[in-house]
């Protein structure tokens, strides 16, 4: 095992230098640059901007120059942010992204598995038929559209958790719910899926034809196996809990790296862009690693050697 960790560990190398790479060139051949404004500054003053961020070097020294300090772990100043500089403003919002990606996560494990689960094991009955019905609405709702919801629904008219911000427990709760909705459905689909299969499994009959009460036969024998497709999507799926939070930490006002990577955008704060981008694709290398691990511990007969 710790020679696959290190031949992953080895191939993540390349992939975040080519996605560094395409996220650099891409800045440079947007058409505009970081510090064109409706209005325009002095020629003299943008010329000095440009000599301090080295933006008036040729594009081959930038990105020399670039490279150079993403070895040394330096991903550059903030254009928009001043007297900060990338590593700074994702230290500060990464963890937020983290526990907002985290507990969402959680929640959509809880909830996927527990009516996965039950409509598999109650196939064809009006639980089943409910279940999936909210799951398939789960998965057709934008998540911003349900972000709007919950805030209409329970900060304005229930008033029970507020609407934006992060400042304690209670303001977790609509984010973390909004994001987790979709995934949630989405296991609860694929888990259902996974338990009807395992039901008509041989050892399956068997446990039957011993006597074993249905509740051990389901949570004793099929769940381990029927779990084992939700554990292949969990990498891409922490990742993108992680990553894909944009719209929502943008409308609930939470401070992490989605809601300041929207901004950098609309801001042209190229430095913060690639820094949050490199980020984002070293949380998904990091994610599908810890996920084939794991694979290891439900299933003995995977060998990732």
């Amino acid at each position: 095992m710790l020679s696959f960790i290190f031949r992953r560990i080895l191939w993540a190398i390349p992939v975040l230098w080519i996605v560094a790479t395409l996220t650099f060139l891409m800045m440079h051949l947007v058409p505009g640059g970081p510090f064109d404004r409706e209005k325009k500054l002095p020629p003299e003053i943008k010329a000095n901007i440009e000599a301090k961020y080295h933006l008036n070097k040729p594009i081959i020294t930038q990105y020399g120059l670039y490279l150079k300090g993403l070895l040394r772990g330096d991903l550059g100043p903030s254009y928009k942010y001043l007297g900060r500089t990338v590593n700074d403003v994702i230290a500060d919002t990464l963890p937020v992204s983290i526990q907002l990606g985290a507990l969402a996560l959680l929640i959509a494990l809880t909830l996927g598995l527990a009516a996965g689960m039950a409509s598999g094991a109650f196939a064809q009955t009006p639980w089943d038929k409910l279940s999936m019905f909210f799951a398939t609405a789960g998965i057709s709702i934008p998540n911003f559209v349900l972000g709007a919801f919950l805030i209409l629904v329970f900060s304005h008219h229930l008033k029970i958790f507020p609407p934006a911000l992060w400042e304690d427990a209670r303001s977790v709760v609509l984010p973390a719910f909004a994001l987790a909705l979709a995934p949630a459905a989405y296991i609860a689909r694929l888990t259902r899926s996974s338990v009807l299969e395992e039901k008509h499994r041989d050892y399956v009959r068997t446990a039957r034809a011993k006597g074993l009460p249905e509740a051990r036969i389901l949570f004793g024998h099929i769940l381990k196996n029927a779990i084992a497709p939700v554990v292949t999507i969990l990498g891409p799926l922490a990742a993108t809990l992680v990553t894909g939070s944009f719209v929502i930490e943008f409308i609930f006002s939470v401070p992490g790296m989605g809601k300041f990577f929207i901004t950098a955008v609309t801001n042209r704060d190229y430095p913060l862009i690639m820094g949050v981008t490199l980020v984002y694709a070293l949380l998904i290398v990091v994610c599908n690693l810890v996920v084939d691990v794991f694979y290891t511990l439900i299933d003995p007969r995977i060998n990732l050697g």
